[in-house]
């Protein structure tokens, strides 16, 4: 499906049923190395990617590196990989008072999320200001001006989602 083939291509291809090929994808039979090799020819995959383990990587919060986009008064650390160009999380400790700057800005990305854990949080776009209390959660084009404000006596504990990720995190 991700290379736009269709069963009846792939089974044309590599000389093989339908069928089998349909009980294949349900994992019902299982196909020998030939077969296999047959598949991998036609999908353009190298035979050792049906073998490779997921990469999974850990990122601690005691270890998270400690970043500056700009906020005042915010302790910023990143969740995610560095190296991870798919999406970005940001951890931030929000002081009372923190902000993200009193003019709006950007993000190059095509979503944020903010999730507010503790605390409460407003995000002023152009033309309205959203207010969020612990356990709200804010969807927005990345690319839509705007700013935020930690609201009240407290601090706030945050949480930024960035699709895809727009800082490299090799600076």
């Amino acid at each position: 499906m991700a290379q736009g083939l269709t069963l009846a291509q792939v089974a044309e291809s590599t000389g093989l049923s339908k069928g089998f090929l349909s009980r294949l994808e349900r994992d019902e039979t299982s196909p020998s190395v030939a077969t296999l090799v047959q598949l991998c020819q036609v999908l353009s995959l190298p035979v050792g990617a049906l073998f490779a383990e997921p990469e999974i990587q850990k990122v601690s919060r005691t270890e998270a590196p400690r970043i500056n986009l700009g906020g005042v008064h915010v302790e910023e650390h990143l969740m995610s990989p560095r190296g991870e160009s798919r999406v970005q999380l940001l951890r931030s400790s929000l002081e009372p008072g923190a902000h993200g700057g009193h003019e709006l800005y950007t993000v190059n990305c095509d979503v944020e999320v903010l999730h507010v854990i503790s605390g409460a949080v407003s995000v002023r776009f152009a033309d309205r200001v959203v207010e969020l209390e612990a356990g709200d959660a804010l969807t927005f084009p990345g690319r839509e001006p705007h700013t935020w404000n930690a609201e009240g006596d407290s601090p706030a504990e945050v949480v930024w989602v960035l699709v895809p990720a727009p800082w490299s995190g090799s600076a």
